[in-house]
């Protein structure tokens, strides 16, 4: 089995923008491609893991979220020759939470802080996620790591402080609290034997 890093997208990959309605709005965060490149380099499986509810709230459709994965892709390859090993999404929402397109409006075992999409890539990819770390600026991407037995590492960028201030979503006990990915990919590597 072998260990993986997995990222949330908005906010630890990409600069947060909100939902992004034009493709070209998308752009990574300085520096980022260069970290997703060290994980590369020592042959770590990265995988990104996203709520991406835009489908289900009827804000674009689902070949919107695959034109913005692509532009993420070709973007850590320019920058670094960085790459993401797989790709997991979920476009699910519940009508309590605001989902309001019948076709995605429903309660998803893929949607974070639940372990659906974790889970699923263990499945498929053979991954040990017990000894894996999950990277992401929310409490819900925090709670997620703990709720699969990974490790939970909370970056300051996106809403990271607003997490760690309590003004956004709850108050989370991540295993690290890291600047960005650069300073969390450090801390991974020296964690990672």
């Amino acid at each position: 089995m072998k260990r993986a890093v997995f990222l949330d997208r908005d906010g630890v990959l990409n600069i947060e923008v909100g939902y992004i309605h034009k493709v070209e709005d998308l752009n990574l965060i300085p520096g980022i491609a260069q970290a997703v490149r060290r994980l590369n380099d020592q042959q770590i499986f990265c995988c990104l893991v996203s709520n991406q509810s835009g489908p289900a709230r009827d804000y674009n459709p689902i070949s919107h979220i695959e034109a913005l994965h692509k532009r993420l892709c070709h973007l850590l390859e320019n920058e670094a020759g960085a790459k993401l090993d797989a790709l997991y999404y979920c476009p699910y929402l519940s009508a309590a939470e605001g989902g309001t397109n019948p076709e995605f409006t429903r309660y998803s075992t893929w949607r974070k802080p639940n372990t659906g999409m974790l889970v699923a890539a263990a499945w498929k990819y053979d991954l040990d996620l017990r000894n894996s770390f999950m990277v992401g600026d929310k409490a819900t991407d925090v709670d997620m790591a703990h709720n699969a037995g990974c490790t939970g590492i909370l970056v300051q960028t996106g809403y990271g402080e607003s997490v760690l201030s309590g003004e956004y979503q709850h108050h989370t006990k991540p295993d690290f609290i890291a600047a960005n990915l650069a300073v969390a990919v450090d801390w991974i590597l020296q964690h990672f034997d």
